[in-house]
Order: C-alpha cells, then structure tokens, then sequence
C-alpha cells in the first residue's frame, strides 16, 4: 500500500479567509460528589478558540491560568477577584440546582447536572479587527436544553417545560435582558480582543494536518471500513471530503464523521469513513482543506484490495506459490525416477538376470524418505499476527468534562437572579 500526496499551497491571489474567534465560558454543576478522580462537584474553564485559558474547580477553590501569557500580562489581582467570583458561582448553582430538582419532583438517589455557557463569537474584518457575530447564553439540565437568551430579540426561551416558569421571570426583568445582551456583544468582545492580542504569538501560529488513511473489519464480511483521519491541526477549523472516482461522498452515501474533537496537546482531529465492498475497485481519495494554515491535502488510496488483515489476494498469491514449489518438487522426483528405470531397465538387457556387472544388485527405487533435499521443510503460510503496521492505536476520541470562568462582569448575569425567581 501506498499513499500519494498532493500538497497545494494558497497563493495571495485566492479569496482571503475570514477567521472566526470565539471566547467562551462553561459552568458544570453536579447534585452530589460522585467520588470519582477529575470529576468534581463544581469546575469552571474559559476557553479562547476552543483553548483552555483559565480554570477552576470545587476542590482546588482557585482560578489559574491555563496558558503561560495569561499568567505574564494579567495581574495578581485578577485572578484574586477571578477566584472570589467563583467561589460565589458554585453557590448559586448549588442553589438553583436543588430549586430545579424539588420543581422536577426529583430526589436526591440520582446525580443530576446544570450546566452554563455563555460567550460570544466573531471574525476579522480586512484590517484584521473583530466583528461580532453571534452571542451564546445558554442552560442545560441532565443533559437537556433547559433556557436560552435571543440576542436578536432580548427574550429568553424555555426548550422544556418546567424552564417556562424561569422563562416568565426572567423576561420580566428588563436590566438583566439589556446586560445580557450587552456583555454578548460588547464586553465579550472587549475580552476576547484582549486575550488574542496576549497570545498574539502562539494564536497565529496555525499547525497544518496530518492525515492517515486505513481500513479496518466491517460486520458484514464481504465489507470494510475505509477510514481518513486528519489529527494536530489548529486552529479547528476544517473541510474534510471522501470522494470516490473524485464525486464527494455525503451521508447518504453512507459517510459517518466524529466532528472535530480536541486532542491533548491543544490540537483538534477529525475523523471520517465509509463502509465499501472490499471488492470495490473505485478510487478512494480523501480531501483535507485547513485554511487557516493554506494548506490543502490530497490522499489516495492506491489498492482498495488491501485491507488491513483482511488480505485475500495476499493470500491467493501465497497459495499460488505453494502449489508452483509443490509442482516443481513433483517433476523433480519424476525425472529421478525415470532417470533410476531407465538405469536399471538398461542393465538388464546387457546382462539378462537383473545383476549388474561383479554381481553388483541395481535398486528398483532410490532409497528416499519423501522429505526434500536438506531436510528442509517449507511452511504453508508466514507468521504474521494480522496486526496493523507498528501496532498503532489511534484514539477515537478525547473525553472532557468542562466547566467556565467567566470575565468578573459576567457575574451579573448569574447572580442577579436564580433560575427560581430571576430577581436581581
């Protein structure tokens, strides 16, 4: 097997890519400890472009910063008030987190989960400024969409029943409405052209793909699952596309994608692939776009009749051989054969009575055991353990259990109101 790569670097001339950008903040909540290790009962992240850049958590009861030049240009202080500013955040979810539990008739058996996420989201102009885009304010219950903030419209919306009472409230509360909206478009905003221009350096410097095509055992035997992974990309965004005999393949072709999900060192992987017949003789390329590094990837998959450990031509060839060196070793023993009657038939012509010349006794048959010359004893198969080259493993996915820190305004918006009452 072999891959061949065609790489095609943007030229100035192409259309200029837009970056989008996005600070966020994640709050997650639990009901009760569940005693397990890096799970806790409260933890806190801020994340700029999906990059974890400030943290906290019930047990450690600090904000830190999770990157070296947000601990260089943000003072001691600032990360004294982050601190407090949690600590008072973990309060009003255990709060509203035993509200929403006596409203759902819920008892205390089952850990349950609240969850907050709010931020905002922009692209660069030509002269390389932020543009607002999008604000995000949002609340999850057990794994559910419970309440979200319109930015457009100022209102919020209850997603399941039991949000509708919160929901009434809180649109009641006009001064809370004005801040969200404020805090999504502005103040966020503010923070995120911050942090950028602190990290300026490591943000800019975009890491370009790495893509693995491979296939591995399908349920149905007669097919396999033709795999195309791109991995340490960032930031992440990308286009991937599978296509066969160069038309892009869709999901109702079959196409199953993971999304991209973060890897831990900061980069993000994208997984892709599509179940094929393993007598399927198309060509398979997979076709990788990160533009944000101007780097565009082509992959083809040269034999589709290779497919990792199920290897039937392989296998037809060896047995092919087999059957040639058994073939000859027939025609072998044949020729000494004829070679041995032919001997004797002559001598006994010459001399009549089956002895040959001093009473010398002539064998019928050479005196052969049936092994091969030497000794030597070939063996039907090579010992091979059906393993894919190098025994790698690629992980299909990195698990995180997210929490947020929000900048110290946006405390606002969480302590003015309970999702009880909404009062400020």
């Amino acid at each position: 097997m072999s891959l061949r790569t065609l790489l095609v670097f943007f030229g100035t001339a192409m259309t200029v890519y837009c970056e989008k950008h996005s600070l966020t903040y994640i709050y997650t909540a639990l009901s009760k400890p569940v005693g397990l290790p890096g799970i806790h009962e409260f933890t806190a992240m801020g994340l700029l472009d999906s990059r974890m850049i400030d943290y906290f958590d019930s047990d450690y009861q600090e904000k830190v910063p999770k990157q070296d030049w947000m601990k260089k240009h943000l003072e001691k202080e600032y990360w004294e008030k982050g601190t407090q500013s949690r600590k008072s955040k973990q309060q009003w979810f255990k709060v509203n987190i035993d509200i929403l539990m006596k409203r759902m008739r819920q008892n205390d058996t089952d850990t349950h989960i609240l969850q907050w996420m709010h931020g905002c989201e922009g692209e660069t102009n030509d002269d390389g400024s932020l543009k607002f885009v999008r604000g995000m304010d949002m609340y999850n219950y057990d794994g559910n969409d419970f309440l979200a903030f319109d930015d457009n419209h100022q209102i919020w919306v209850a997603a399941a029943t039991a949000a509708k009472e919160t929901k009434r409230k809180w649109d009641e509360v006009q001064v809370l409405k004005e801040y969200t909206k404020g805090y999504l478009e502005k103040e966020c905003m503010e923070w995120m052209n911050k942090f950028r221009e602190f990290g300026q350096e490591q943000l800019k410097s975009a890491s370009p793909p790495k893509v693995h095509l491979f296939t591995r055992k399908a349920k149905v035997e007669a097919n396999t699952i033709w795999t195309c992974l791109a991995t340490g990309f960032y930031p992440k965004d990308i286009i991937m596309q599978i296509k066969r005999n160069g038309r892009v393949l869709t999901q109702e072709d079959g196409v199953v994608t993971t999304g991209v999900r973060p890897n831990n060192d900061g980069t993000f992987q994208r997984k892709d692939h599509v179940e094929i017949l393993k007598s399927d003789v198309s060509t398979y390329t997979c076709e990788v776009n990160h533009p944000a590094s101007r780097l565009h990837v082509e992959e083809k998959w040269e034999s589709t009749l290779n497919h990792g450990g199920n290897n039937p031509v392989i296998i037809s060839v060896i047995l092919l051989i087999i059957v040639a060196v058994a073939a000859a070793a027939v025609l072998y023993v044949r020729r000494r054969r004829e070679q041995t009657i032919q001997t004797v038939c002559g001598a006994h012509l010459s001399h009549g009575n089956g002895t040959a010349p001093n009473s010398v006794t002539t064998p019928l048959m050479p005196d052969t055991n049936g092994t091969a010359p030497n000794g030597v004893t070939t063996p039907l198969m090579p010992d091979t353990d059906g393993t894919a080259p190098n025994g790698v493993t690629t992980p299909l996915m990195v698990i995180t259990i997210a929490a947020n820190g929000s900048s110290n305004a946006s405390q606002a918006s969480q302590s003015n109101g309970t999702l009880a009452n909404g009062t400020s």
